[in-house]
């Protein structure tokens, strides 16, 4: 879709090759056509220090301007009850404007919490964070919202991913992350605890759908296996995914992982069969060690002559004897091989 502006509705086309393409402003891509996440969304806001001095200061000037205004009001009192005709409102009337001035600046005074933020806006324009903790004076007629800046968990509910061979899986993930930005977590979205959730459960999403549960190559990052280089891989996306909140990951594991109850059995027989064939050929190559040095020994010293037939019927008895699970009972030829 092409962009017409006012000032060319009564211009010819000029001639080119073809109309160009609208650039995208949507989150789902970009004006080259390559496709974007949440870092196409964008946010022209940014975290700056509220205006704001230490709130004693703050306290002893609302208190300065309280006494005089009250001061003025008393000496126009005891003009007005006193002797004489002429009356001088203008004390009075500044007193009166003190004092109103006194209960404004009392808005402005505000208390910081240790863990805490407040962010300021001064009749909806956003005017900048506090971050000194204790009783702090700002600018008065403000309005402010309680940020915490706390590291917190967050635990994802177990929900059912497919792993890259579309086995089912019941997962479960733990992120520790805290606000970063202020301003962003405030303004950029609706609810940033409900982001959160969302977005780390969409990471773990994508995370364990990359990835085989197990694998018998060394050089494939299974989630079974790989745990430590998984979590720094989920805790990037969640990262990255979040960032536009304003906030920032300091940790992310995976809490649960399972294979799903409908397959459970089945795949614990496959585990059980890999084993089981793993085992057998760690039990025949250490097996076949042993029959090759027993033979070199009993050759080098000269306890027997054996031809190729006599070698053979050997190595498997003893390969029988040795890869047996069952107990083998040993039985005495007293004849010949050759009949």
């Amino acid at each position: 879709m092409s962009t017409t502006y006012p000032d060319q509705q009564a211009r010819p086309p000029e001639p080119g090759p073809g109309p160009e393409p609208a650039p995208q402003t949507s989150i789902g891509g970009d004006p080259a056509g390559r496709p974007v996440g949440l870092e196409g969304a964008r946010v022209d806001i940014r975290e700056k220090t509220a205006p704001h001095i230490n709130g004693l200061i703050g306290l002893l000037l609302v208190l300065a301007v309280l006494a005089v205004g009250v001061w003025l009001g008393i000496r126009t009192i005891e003009t007005i009850t006193g002797e004489g005709s002429y009356v001088d409102v203008l004390p009075g009337s500044i007193g009166l404007v003190l004092l109103v001035l006194a209960l404004a600046l009392l808005t402005g005074m505000r208390i910081v919490s240790p863990g805490e933020t407040q962010v300021v806006q001064f009749f909806g324009n956003y005017i900048g964070t506090i971050r000194t903790t204790g009783l702090v004076f700002t600018v008065p007629l403000v309005s402010t919202r309680r940020i915490s800046v706390r590291v917190r968990n967050f635990e994802t509910s177990t929900i059912k991913i497919n792993d890259l061979d579309g086995n089912p899986l019941n997962v479960a993930a733990i992120l520790v992350w805290q606000v970063a930005d202020t301003s962003k977590a405030a303004f950029a979205v609706e609810r940033y605890e409900r982001f959160v959730s969302v977005q780390s459960e969409a990471a773990l999403r994508h995370v364990v759908s990359t990835h085989p549960y197990d694998s018998v190559d060394p050089a494939v990052m299974a989630l079974r296996t790989s745990t430590e280089e998984l979590a720094g891989e989920l805790a990037h996306e969640a990262a990255a995914r979040i960032a536009i909140a304003g906030l920032e990951v300091v940790e992310a594991r995976i809490s649960t992982l399972a294979y799903a109850p409908e397959i459970a059995q089945a795949m614990l027989q496959r585990q059980q069969a890999g084993a089981l064939i793993a085992a057998r050929e760690k039990i025949v190559e250490g097996a076949v060690t042993i029959v090759q040095r027993a033979l070199k020994q009993l050759e080098d010293d000269g306890v027997v002559d054996l031809d190729e037939e006599r070698r053979a019927t050997m190595v498997s008895n003893m390969l029988v004897v040795l890869t047996s699970e069952s107990r083998v009972t040993p039985v005495i030829n007293t004849g010949s091989l050759y009949t």
